[in-house]
């Protein structure tokens, strides 16, 4: 019996009234077994006397059914929540409190329309939020460092303002078709490009997480660079992620990385909220359809992270011409096939986040 085998185990014990597991939340501090004695270390954040209890019962319950394990014993820090708190979050920064659900929008390859993918998501979340009488709840915040696109693509220039003094100022987000969004495009000159290395692009992140006054929003999504490095890691280590969307192309050379990306997600126990299959078809004038890069790339990814296949977009013009001029097409073409896609993945990804709940802000 080891001590990886227990944390494996412990992947199985929810914290109370939510769907996502203790070790995804960070509060397993020690496990260790021997002679029999399986003893676990846990430091949670909260005002509720009942959860210390309900966690110490159900660990000691997932203990003891692994074979070998005679005896269980939990030991619980906690900590009184000052204000209600993510699970494993006391110090959370006060800028990032009111987001109810982070979901991060990654590829894992360049040059699938992850970002395009993202602008019109948020603007659909947006739109779907706003019939719901919760207009202004959904940010987006742009960490693709070395090539932002999402200031183009939603149509704003200029600066963030910045508000308070020293270390108690926080940027400001610009706000478009009832979006919030953060981007490094704000920050730099359009022929500035941004040559850093890891550290720096990690800093940047926890400043956009830690310094940007959000305000109380249903949804951020991240918008992630292509790949599995610095900024991957960097967000799951800022921001508590409820879970994660990967866009994908059907052809194999976009999938196979896409499914490297999903299993990056699923390592540091991130969620796979589904996958999108991005310029899916296209149909010309006379309604036929062509499979430019081939079919079922993105449901094969589904299955194969055991996950939900959230949709098809096709390759649409309007959506390319929506997002040159900043008009994004589920803006722009409320009605066309592109953004009925938009519009149904946004109100499956809200489904999916309220059924699996959401952490207290």
């Amino acid at each position: 019996m080891t001590s990886e085998a227990i944390i494996e185990q412990l992947k199985k014990v929810k914290y109370p009234g939510f769907s996502r597991d203790i070790v995804s939340f960070g509060l397993v501090k020690a496990a260790q077994f021997e002679g029999g004695v399986a003893r676990v270390a846990l430091a949670i954040s909260t005002g509720d006397p009942k959860v210390p209890k309900q966690l110490k019962d159900d660990v000691e319950r997932a203990l003891l059914a692994m074979a070998g394990v005679t005896h269980a014993f939990v030991e619980i820090a906690v900590q009184a929540a000052k204000a209600p708190s993510a699970p494993g979050a006391a110090g959370k920064p006060a800028a990032s409190k009111g987001i109810r659900w982070a979901v991060a929008v990654a590829s894992g390859k360049g040059g699938v329309g992850k970002s395009t993918f993202a602008v019109n998501l948020a603007c659909a979340l947006a739109s779907v939020l706003s019939v719901k009488g919760r207009p202004g709840r959904v940010g987006l915040m742009d960490v693709d460092i070395y090539g932002p696109s999402v200031p183009l693509m939603i149509g704003l220039k200029g600066r963030p303002e910045i508000e308070g003094e020293g270390a108690e100022s926080f940027l400001v987000p610009m706000e478009k078709h009832g979006v919030k969004v953060m981007s490094m495009g704000f920050l730099v000159d359009d022929m500035t490009p941004v040559v850093w290395r890891g550290p720096m692009v990690m800093k940047t992140i926890q400043q956009f997480v830690q310094n940007v006054k959000w305000g109380e929003l249903d949804v951020l999504l991240v918008d992630l660079p292509p790949g599995t490095g610095d900024a991957q890691l960097s967000l799951v280590q800022t921001l508590p992620l409820d879970g994660a969307i990967i866009v994908t192309t059907p052809q194999a050379a976009a999938t196979q990385v896409a499914l490297k990306g999903g299993l990056m997600f699923q390592k540091v126990n991130v969620p796979i909220l589904g996958v999108a299959e991005n310029m899916s078809h296209f149909l010309d004038p006379s309604g036929r359809k062509h499979l430019l890069f081939g079919s079922g790339g993105g449901i094969a990814t589904a299955a194969k992270l055991g996950t939900a296949f959230l949709g098809e977009v096709p390759l649409d013009q309007r959506i390319r011409e929506g997002g040159d001029k900043g008009v994004p097409v589920v803006v722009g073409d409320p009605a066309g096939a592109a953004s009925v896609v938009f519009v149904g993945i946004a109100q499956a990804l809200l489904a999916t986040l309220e059924k699996a709940g959401s952490r207290p802000m």
